[in-house]
């Protein structure tokens, strides 16, 4: 059985430096998540004023410390598959080129015989023989007694070698705040969001995404300062560790068996026994695949091992470098040459994260790839229905927010029915040229928005709104979203929505699909120029986003920290709902950095570039008004799901 233990330090009355406020609070929440959350069996709780056990202090000072680690880590305890965890909230400094923690007598005028060095608690950390080390540190709260750099640097280096997943509260140059509102800090309060209910990161990755996001917000409203997290996760299958087995989705351990295959296939048995036996875990036991996968490797292990080269495009996970992914374009005009064999029925499985059997493999995939080319055996929309028409108001603002015009428009639309009185309801986008990106010089221009380009998009239909929880249950006949509502869109992750838009082109005889980021940015835009469809800004009456951020000049507004049923708002000039905030919208496209060779027929950008990270529009109801510009772009890895991602429908006129 997989063994979850853990050591938490908070110090707030250090002996010689100055005090801390909710550093022993934010150990005492970490302890009970990881107790009642998590399911740790043993941790070793270090504050102030903790209790003895067996007779012995657990009072934070230097000794003590280096007792626990001398003793407990002497010989191995822990095995493949599990879990050791450190958090330490307090006191860390920089000398002499290398990292410490500051014990609760630590003393900064002598810091070699009385701190204690980061790399000697990773290396005894490493020495328990579990091969999942996570080392959370939120220690950078120094400024006042040091100069220039602090810790992370080191440390960051050790845990790339050691293999140690690192989380820091803040980079070597910033300060890790404590905030008074919270009695907490503002990292462990993200951190705690992150792995709850609220951000539901079931891994590595997903967590550094909240935190990333999180933690810099809270700071910028409580102490309108810069706080910035990063996360080490080296080699890179380190990232895709499930923390938090209850939030993991199919998604997550369809990764988790990618790696296990992809180190089978390198000839590293090893982690890939270690990568099954975390599928194992994360399933409850509960998973046939993994079962049979490590039978297998055990009489592999068995067997006389010849020396063989490693799989066409693939690197070795022990070379220190990070695996390479097979390179294909989805693209209806050219292709890239897939290694010999790449797709046997094992891969397209785990390709596509279908972990089913022949029929589903064999309904799914020539689907995927049909939507993916543009291709469709499908009857066409305009032949086979007669289209609507519907009325609608959309406004004008100015830099201040104030409505400077209105008028009634019309499009036309089409219905369908999916059933138990629940309709789709698809709105006519006409063809069209636009400029794409942000205008050099637009003073919230971001990088990624350019260079500004001319694109042709073609005519097609999108969703009235995004898809709803009750269009998701008629489909799919799950509701996986946090805020519930049958007028409220659903959460997904991009998997979920590509498997919704699959199902529904099967049962509708349409090709039904993701918009590429052309299309959404051309239907969002609705023959606008400025950074809204609504104007020069937006207010809270007209976009469900975080109203603490405004954008320009337009004055602060209600922030209601959850979606809102679609349709809430007036549209833009097509007939489009919430295509500003509610929830970030996934594209099909992978994400590019920048717009360079970016397709101008309104495609989708399907060549991968040096991530597997599919783009996002449109802001949410958590994001600044920034967010919510017409050319704002975001990423997340396909199969990441928080609360505040959803997607729109395209459909495919034939």
């Amino acid at each position: 059985m997989t063994k979850n233990w853990a050591i938490a330090i908070g110090i707030n009355q250090y002996d010689y430096l100055q005090p801390l406020n909710y550093a022993k609070r934010d150990a005492e929440l970490i302890q009970q998540f990881l107790r009642t959350e998590a399911g740790f069996e043993k941790i070793f709780f270090f504050t102030d004023d903790s209790p003895e056990i067996g007779g012995k202090s657990t009072r934070p000072t230097r000794a003590n410390l280096r007792r626990v680690f001398l003793e407990l880590f002497n010989q191995p305890f822990m095995g493949a598959g599990d879990n050791f965890w450190f958090f330490f909230s307090g006191h860390g400094m920089r000398h002499a080129e290398r990292d410490y923690l500051m014990p609760l007598d630590g003393n900064p005028a002598d810091i070699e015989e009385t701190a204690i060095p980061i790399n000697f608690v990773t290396e005894r950390l490493r020495r328990c023989g579990a091969d999942n080390v996570v080392l959370i540190l939120d220690a950078c709260r120094s400024l006042g007694t040091r100069a220039g750099e602090g810790i992370g640097r080191q440390t960051a280096e050790q845990a790339r070698q050691q293999g140690v997943i690192s989380i820091f509260s803040c980079s070597p140059q910033e300060y890790s705040y404590e905030i008074e509102v919270l009695q907490q800090g503002a990292f462990t309060t993200a951190l705690l969001e992150g792995l709850g209910i609220q951000g539901q990161c079931a891994t590595v990755e997903r967590l550094n995404q909240y935190l990333n996001f999180r933690v810099p917000d809270l700071v910028r409203q409580h102490k309108n300062a810069r706080q910035t997290p990063y996360v080490i996760a080296e080699p890179v299958n380190k990232s895709h560790l499930i923390l938090v087995p209850r939030y993991a989705t199919l998604a997550d351990i369809a990764t988790l068996k990618n790696d296990a295959y992809r180190a089978k296939d390198e000839g590293n048995l090893d982690l890939a026994e270690q990568l099954w036996i975390r599928v194992l875990a994360a399933a409850s036991g509960q998973d046939i695949e993994a079962v049979r996968a490590l039978q297998r490797l055990r009489q592999l292990q068995m067997e006389p091992q010849q020396p063989s080269s490693p799989s066409p495009n693939l690197t070795a996970h022990n070379s220190g470098t990070r695996a390479k992914t097979p390179i294909i374009q989805i693209s209806p005009t050219s292709s890239v040459p897939i290694p010999p064999n790449y797709w046997s029925r094992r891969r397209v499985i785990q390709t596509i994260g279908f972990m089913g059997g022949g029929l589903g493999l064999t309904i799914v995939v020539p689907r995927l790839l049909q939507s993916y080319s543009g291709e469709s055996t499908t009857k066409s929309i305009t032949e086979a229905i007669n289209l609507k028409t519907f009325s609608f108001e959309t406004v004008t603002v100015n830099a201040q927010g104030k409505i400077t015009n209105r008028i009634n428009r019309e499009a036309k639309y089409f219905v369908e029915d999916l059933g138990n009185g629940v309709n789709l309801e698809m709105v006519q986008i006409p063809e069209g040229t636009f400029m794409m990106g942000s205008p050099p010089g637009q003073a919230e221009q971001i990088s990624n928005e350019s260079p500004q380009h001319q694109v042709t998009v073609p005519g097609f239909f999108m969703g009235k709104y995004e898809v709803t929880q009750a269009q998701y249950q008629a489909i799919m006949g799950t509701n996986p979203s946090y805020f519930k509502g049958e007028k409220r869109p659903v959460e997904v992750d991009w998997d979920e929505a590509v498997e919704f838009c699959n199902k529904l082109s099967q049962k509708t005889e349409r090709t039904y699909r993701l918009p590429s980021e052309a299309e959404w940015e051309y239907a969002c835009r609705a023959r606008t120029t400025t950074p809204f469809y609504f104007g020069e800004t937006i207010t809270i009456d007209l976009v469900n986003y975080n109203g603490n951020y405004p954008y320009g000049s337009a004055p602060k507004g209600e922030y209601r920290q959850q979606t809102t049923d679609v349709g809430k708002f007036l549209p833009n000039s097509f007939g489009l709902y919430d295509m500003c905030g509610n929830l970030w919208e996934w594209c099909l496209d992978i994400y590019h950095n920048n717009y360079e060779g970016a397709p101008k027929d309104g495609s989708a950008w399907a060549i991968p570039s040096a991530n597997t990270f599919h783009s996002q529009r449109g802001g949410s109801w958590l994001h600044p008004a920034n967010d919510c510009r017409s050319s704002r772009r975001d990423n997340h890895t396909r199969s990441t799901r928080y609360n505040y991602f959803g997607f729109r429908l395209v459909a495919v006129v034939a």
